[in-house]
């Protein structure tokens, strides 16, 4: 008679959930391995935690006992909490929160676009219904084990690529790069200069391909002096406008990535002299509230972050629902706020 421990597991079929220890035969790994890479825990090696991955993805993982059920909350990370940028998110993420009876819990990666090694631990810690990452991502190891650990998440304005498959909420970046130059061309400028965002962000790498097509198709050449990399910082529209008006042709507008850098721009332009919009027209992004209340008010596209943040937040509450996404990739349409920091260009 041949005993149970001679005979090898049957490779199941790819709709049979398997228990812990049938993936940790098929594995080849003890069981409290297994628990490990289940229960999000770090002490498993990079190629032991893939190979479990992949036979939960492929054949999914049967609980021998009850899941514990999430904590109310939604947990909302940012890559770093500065400026009215993520209040405006929260707004829209706790609107839909609290009508579903649920709490916000906010976390901050340290400037970082890409969480640390032992994110996935402190997350699961607190045992959200989902996570929302704004303007950051998991590696897609750490993607694998959230699913792994039915943590539904979301990525709301991603810098890179959100993985293939993770839901994720933009705007129409293009379009608002397109928009704020074609209305600087409308006025007669022809010296548009762009502080751009960081080079590795799909938001700033968009508004600088509307800004480059809306010249092209006025037929106006693109200028390399007068793009500047920024990084979205209130110091690049400083340090940037400073070098652009001392160039021989200097700018007679300028396009910022974002408001914060054409705050910087007002400092410059107050420092040399300059007249806004007089002597220089400037256009930001986002239309933050203090928008309205520089002097003079600030021309900017309207990136409507509130709503991203609702929309976001509607997505995870389906996720962790069990419900499908009729659209896994949402995007929201940005709009051209015209005030009083641009004029026609001056003969």
């Amino acid at each position: 008679m041949t005993s149970t421990e001679d005979v090898p597991l049957a490779d199941p079929a790819p709709s049979e959930a398997l228990t812990l220890a049938q993936l940790a035969e098929l594995a080849g790994v003890s069981m409290a391995t297994v628990s490990k890479v289940v229960n999000g825990r770090s002490e498993v090696s990079s190629e032991t935690r893939a190979l479990v991955e992949g036979l939960i993805q492929a054949h999914g993982f049967r609980r021998q006992r009850r899941r514990v059920k999430p904590a109310g909350l939604i947990e909302v990370v940012f890559h770093e909490l500065a400026g009215d940028y993520p209040i405006e998110i929260v707004k829209g993420v706790q609107s839909v929160a609290r009508r579903h009876g649920l709490s916000v819990v906010i976390s901050e990666l340290g400037g970082r676009h890409v969480p640390e090694h032992r994110w996935v631990e402190d997350v699961v810690s607190r045992r959200p219904a989902g996570v929302i990452t704004v303007f950051s991502g998991p590696t897609e190891e750490q993607r694998r084990r959230l699913a792994t650990l039915e943590v539904p998440l979301v990525v709301l304005d991603p810098a890179g690529d959100p993985g293939r498959g993770v839901p994720s909420v933009g705007a129409t970046n293009w379009s608002g790069g397109l928009e704020a130059t074609r209305h600087l061309l409308e006025l007669g400028h022809r010296r548009i200069a762009m502080i751009t965002g960081p080079a590795f962000a799909l938001s700033s790498r968009a508004r600088l391909d509307g800004y480059r097509t809306a010249l092209d198709a006025a037929g106006v050449p693109v200028d390399p002096d007068l793009i500047c990399q920024g990084t979205f910082r209130i110091d690049d529209g400083l340090i940037h406008t400073r070098r652009l008006m001392k160039l021989p042709g200097p700018p007679s507008a300028i396009f910022a990535a974002n408001d914060g850098e054409a705050i910087g721009i007002y400092h410059a332009a107050h420092e040399l002299g300059v007249r806004i919009p007089e002597d220089l027209s400037v256009v930001g992004f986002d239309d933050m509230p203090f928008c309205r209340w520089t002097i003079p008010p600030l021309t900017t596209v309207r990136q409507p972050l509130i709503e991203m943040g609702a929309t976001a937040a509607t997505m995870l509450i389906s996720l962790a629902e069990g419900e499908p996404l009729l659209q896994r990739r949402v995007e929201l349409g940005t709009e051209m706020v015209i005030r009083g920091s641009t004029a026609p260009v001056e003969a």
